[in-house]
């Protein structure tokens, strides 16, 4: 999705210092003459009296001292950036009061007809003082005794009205209370009703208490479940144990003890068990068919039956029983009562388990329901507390309003009266001086934004880049008042660039250039520039002077640098750095002497050659193979190559040489070149097909500039010094280098 583009220009309040700034002498000007008008116009105005009076705006306390009625007539503000004094201004200069002033006094105007309201509000001031509740009120008239008459019945209306609205502001409550009572009463009595209703529904005394008890008894509950299981696990493995040493069912234990203990079945039992045994002993000796044999199996038999019989007699069955569960010894005694009475334990302890869990499961079931109960109650009980709370408050206002409405007190009082004035007020005239200065201001701040829109000169470097739109490489602040680097000498006419280090400070200027030619080697990455050609748009903007301490800058880095004097109309070289130019870059091209006598070296590492005899045709010399064939020569002997040209405006020497540089350094003044010119420099550039590297602001007032265009400050530019943490040349390159590359970041997203 594309950006939607911001149309809102923002406000450049700074641009518009600047320009105040710049066009200071005239504004002021307008403004004297303007101030000087108005205030002979003041002087000349006849006096006109002022009475003053003063109101105290507070709430009402006396009802604070019975406690009712504190709300009553209460003065507060709606809007927070407000105070109440400021609403109870308006109302003194409401029709009302105003109207009531005029009937009072019987006020008329010049044609003796009463006073229109709108015409006394003009002469009537209320303000409020700054920080307390006073008015002051006050009425300007030619009569001293007719304003002071005014103010005060003014006050007296005000005041009279505060106390009838406070009063009927009261009665108006107080009426609507009493209609609201009955049915506030009323929802009371209908809430009482519910709630009372709905506890008696649930049987519900107290939930909370009826919650924590059923918490408890369920705790109990689970608790005794615990044990009895416990138990009953316990006496139901005991009597399993029993039943398995005693080889007996549950069922018969109890007809086994009773039969065992009988002692006719005893006694059958043991003439059966004697009989079988006497047979068994005689069958081991005698035949069958043997009479002693056959007596005693008929004698067996016989007990048999006679066991039999009596057995049914004592079971009261006829379920059979063995013969080797009526043979019981103490031991096998003891087990079956050991396993009847655990047998009847464990009996109780699954009816007593069963019956807690049915009371467990009430108790469960009720807890279950009770915070349904406590939500519906709590409702019921919101809804009576808030009918009580409202049928209260009703109660407790019908107090209050009814002694509000027998107060007789306003929310004002008069602290000082209106007397009559003695002296003639000077408030008109000082409200016109005020106003001249205002409206001097104004025409001044207008006259001043005229003449600078009138004015097409580029004025800062944000309008250069604007205009240009070429990288910005350098800028080169003036760190004199007049704005200027450049210094007279006797005998010639043109002023002569200043060299830094020589001249003036390194600082701030060196570290300009130093910064310049940072950014000249980082500006392009592919290819290392060798020559360049510096130039401007027009004359004036300081190309030599840029020219000769850049080669300064990058000589101090320790690489041999050659600066060639190329304007061969208006040199300049040769002047700064104190060179006869009998000989020069004209001779050298005709080959009348050697580039090696030519050449100078001016300081370690920066030679300098300058422009010669100045030739009639200066184009022609530059257009030319043995110009091209110098270019090369330069390039290849020397680190760097800086061609001082002419001025763009008029001349095409500086597009001649940027074909056979690796390109163009623009130079820009503020104030010296105006946006035609540099529109004109601009398309002959781009048609001509020139590699303009960027552009260097020079001689830029740090005062008009902001900061961000500096890595120091206006204070150390006003200083004019070099900073004592000064840093070594080598170690300005690598700082530079740094910020370069941030500098390039920024001009490419602009």
């Amino acid at each position: 999705m594309e950006p939607i583009p911001n149309n809102i220009e923002e406000i450049d309040f700074q641009k518009y210092l600047l320009i105040l700034q710049r066009r200071w002498i005239p504004a002021v000007g307008i403004f004297g003459v303007v101030v000087t008008l108005v205030s002979l116009y003041a002087f000349s105005l006849k006096p006109s009296y002022k009475a003053e009076g003063s109101l105290l705006i507070r709430t009402n306390r006396t009802a604070s001292l019975t406690g009712l009625g504190e709300t009553i007539g209460r003065v507060e503000s709606l809007v927070n950036t407000n105070s109440p004094s400021d609403t109870q201004a308006k109302i003194v200069t409401s029709v009302p009061v105003l109207q009531e002033t005029i009937t009072a006094l019987k006020l008329k105007d010049k044609q003796g007809k009463p006073v229109k309201i709108r015409d006394l509000s003009k002469q009537l001031k209320v303000e409020s003082s700054k920080g307390t509740d006073i008015l002051q009120v006050s009425y300007t008239d030619k009569n001293p005794t007719l304003a002071a008459k005014v103010v005060n019945k003014v006050i007296e209306a005000y005041i009279r009205n505060n106390i009838e609205a406070n009063r009927a502001e009261a009665v108006s409550a107080r009426k609507f209370i009493l209609q609201q009572l009955p049915a506030t009463e009323s929802s009371v009595r209908r809430a009482e009703f519910a709630l009372r209703q709905f506890k008696e529904e649930n049987k519900i005394i107290s939930l909370q208490e009826e919650a924590s008890t059923t918490v408890k008894q369920i705790s109990t509950l689970e608790e005794q479940i615990y044990q009895t299981q416990a138990r009953l696990v316990e006496v139901t493995a005991r009597a399993q144990k029993l039943q398995n040493q005693a080889s007996i069912n549950s069922q018969e234990t109890v007809s086994l003890a009773s039969l065992s203990q009988t002692p006719g079945i005893q006694q059958v039992l043991t003439q059966l068990q004697e009989a079988q045994s006497q047979l068994a002993i005689e069958q081991t000796r005698l035949q069958p068919t043997h009479p002693t044999i056959i007596n005693l199996e008929a004698k067996v038999a016989v007990l048999k039956g006679l066991l039999k019989e009596r057995l049914q007699e004592g079971v009261g069955s006829s379920q059979p029983v063995s013969q080797g569960n009526l043979q019981v010894g103490k031991l096998r005694e003891g087990l079956i009562a050991d396993f009847a009475h655990a047998e009847a334990e464990r009996v109780g302890l699954a009816q007593q388990t069963t019956t807690l869990y049915h009371n467990w499961n009430i108790y469960k079931q009720r807890a279950n329901t009770l915070p349904k109960l406590e939500q519906t109650q709590r409702q019921l009980e919101r809804k009576l507390k808030a009918s009580q709370t409202t049928y209260e408050a009703l109660l407790s206002r019908l107090q209050e309003v009814q002694v509000a409405e027998n107060q007789n007190i306003g929310n004002a009082r008069v602290i000082s009266p209106a007397l009559i004035p003695d002296a003639p007020a000077a408030s008109q005239k000082t409200m016109l001086l005020v106003g001249g200065g205002v409206v001097g201001a104004m025409l001044g701040i207008i006259a001043a934004f005229t003449l600078d829109l009138i004015d097409r000169s580029v004025k800062t470097v944000k309008e250069a880049r604007e205009l240009f739109q070429y990288t910005l490489l350098g800028v080169i602040p003036s760190v004199n008042r007049n704005g200027k680097h450049n210094s007279l000498r006797p005998g010639v006419e043109q002023s002569i660039p200043s060299v830094i280090g020589r001249d003036i400070p390194h600082f701030p200027v060196g570290d300009a250039y130093q910064m310049l030619q940072a950014n000249l080697r980082f500006l392009s990455s592919d290819q290392e520039l060798k020559a360049i050609v510096v130039t401007s748009s027009v004359a004036k903007e300081g190309k030599s002077q840029v020219a000769a301490n850049l080669a300064v800058a990058i000589a101090q880095l320790g690489r041999r640098v050659l600066l060639v004097d190329a304007d061969m109309r208006h040199p300049v070289q040769h002047h700064i750095w104190g060179m006869i130019n009998a000989v020069g870059l004209s001779n050298v091209m005709v080959d009348q002497v050697g580039l090696d006598v030519a050449i100078q070296e001016v300081m370690p590492n920066l030679y300098v050659l300058p422009s010669g005899v100045l030739p009639p045709n200066p184009v022609a010399l530059l257009d030319s193979q043995r110009m091209a064939a110098l270019v090369g020569s330069f390039a290849k002997h020397y680190d760097f190559v800086i061609f001082d040209a002419p001025a763009l405006a008029g001349t095409v020497d500086a597009a001649v040489l940027g074909k056979l540089a690796d390109g163009i350094l623009l130079v820009v003044r503020p104030g010296v070149v105006n946006s035609s010119s540099a529109n004109a420099a601009k398309d002959f550039l781009k048609h001509s097909g020139q590699q303009v590297l960027g552009m260097v602001i020079n001689g830029v007032n740090t005062k008009l500039e902001p900061d961000s265009y500096f890595y120091y400050t206006k204070e150390q530019m006003g200083q004019n010094f070099v900073p004592h943490n000064s840093l070594p040349s080598r170690h300005l390159s690598s700082v530079a280098a740094e910020h370069t590359k941030s500098l390039n970041k920024s001009y490419r997203k602009e």
